[in-house]
């Protein structure tokens, strides 16, 4: 049967395919329309195999929402081109669409990720990729559900936030948690309030905040300064040099400018060394716990300053308090698209000069 351009050009309507794969389809099957359907879909199963290897870390991320309940999807692409396609964002609204329907809670390629592709996205995800020519992959979703939920996506779908509350579900809620997700895109906390950290992760916190400041001579306590000078002094731990800089810059606040790093880890290894008793220095602790209250603010939605305070020092916490007092923050979700992935750095110029040269 003779292959005419109409034909072609109507299961490449219908697919999405590229002009020569529609031609190949329909010469293989004598013409059949559906059968030349079915072969592309195949062809597209067979792509997606192929690709199965490649690293799929840009893409983007969609929101949905439905009354007090919310979902935000991650779909990947293999590059950032593919992420700006309008065929490919409206199929990853779709995906979204479709979570936030399942009911599911979502995860990081988890059991509720593999249902939802079981369900019919495997061969949606199978047909995409024929479309669009790039491996896709479903990476996560995660759903949040309170008396008022908001939602905000950054940079085109870089990022994209949920929000959950209590006590409110007003136009000033929606509108407060709306900027409030605003913060969570450009601030990335990792808390909503310091009750939210375990125990575990805050010793964790503290030793690694101590063994830093010993690591950091330069930042202790003048008194325990003075103290490991004259050990290293005493005990002959610097070179000529470094006694005689000591010796002649010791009362100058630049005095570390003068001496060697030999000296300065020398010096702190001598606090390593001492850190037991370092430890119980009242001082030090005073430094130390310094140190973590202001990493917690950073890393705490409600202690971080809101960015759009007037005043520039208003928290979180606060602001909410004043719009009012019985919104309470339940849930927070923040994905960035291809954090924690490997990623494929391309040289396209080396690799077009390659193929020229080939």
């Amino acid at each position: 049967m003779a292959i005419t351009a109409g034909m072609v050009k109507e299961l490449r309507e219908t697919t999405g395919a590229g002009m020569m794969d529609c031609k190949k389809a329909l010469t293989e099957t004598n013409g059949d329309m559906e059968a030349a359907v079915e072969l592309l879909k195949k062809s597209g199963a067979a792509k997606m195999a192929k690709k199965a290897a490649r690293i799929a870390a840009e893409g983007i991320c969609r929101v949905a929402v439905d009354g007090n309940k919310a979902v935000v999807v991650e779909v990947n692409s293999e590059t950032d081109f593919v992420a700006k396609n309008e065929v490919f964002q409206a199929f990853v609204q779709d995906v979204a669409d479709k979570a936030l329907a399942s009911g599911a809670c979502g995860g990081v390629n988890g059991e509720d990720v593999q249902t939802l592709l079981d369900g019919g996205l495997t061969e949606e995800f199978a047909d995409k990729t024929l479309k669009i020519g790039e491996k896709l992959s479903f990476r996560r979703f995660e759903t949040v559900e309170g008396d008022c939920v908001a939602s905000y996506i950054h940079g085109g779908g870089r990022i994209g936030v949920l929000v959950a509350a209590s006590g409110a579900s007003d136009a000033a809620a929606k509108e407060a948690l709306t900027n409030v997700a605003m913060q969570i895109a450009a601030m990335n906390p990792q808390y909503i309030a310091k009750e939210d950290i375990s125990a575990e992760e805050l010793a964790k916190t503290k030793e690694i905040t101590i063994d830093s400041a010993l690591n950091d001579p330069a930042s202790l306590p003048k008194p325990i300064l003075n103290s490991l000078f004259a050990k290293a002094v005493e005990g002959n731990v610097f070179s000529a040099e470094d006694a005689a800089a000591y010796e002649e810059q010791k009362n100058n606040k630049y005095l570390f400018n003068f001496l060697s790093e030999a000296a300065k880890k020398s010096l702190a290894e001598l606090a390593l060394a001492d850190k037991a008793a370092i430890v119980e220095n009242k001082i030090f602790n005073g430094l130390v716990e310094g140190r973590i209250s202001k990493q917690l603010k950073e890393i705490t939605l409600l202690e971080q300053p809101y960015v759009k305070a007037e005043d520039g020092k208003q928290t979180v916490k606060a602001y909410l308090a004043s719009v009012n007092k019985d919104l309470k923050l339940t849930k927070m979700v923040r994905f960035e698209v291809g954090e924690g992935m490997e990623k494929k750095n391309e040289d396209f110029a080396a690799e077009v000069a390659a193929q020229m040269n080939a």
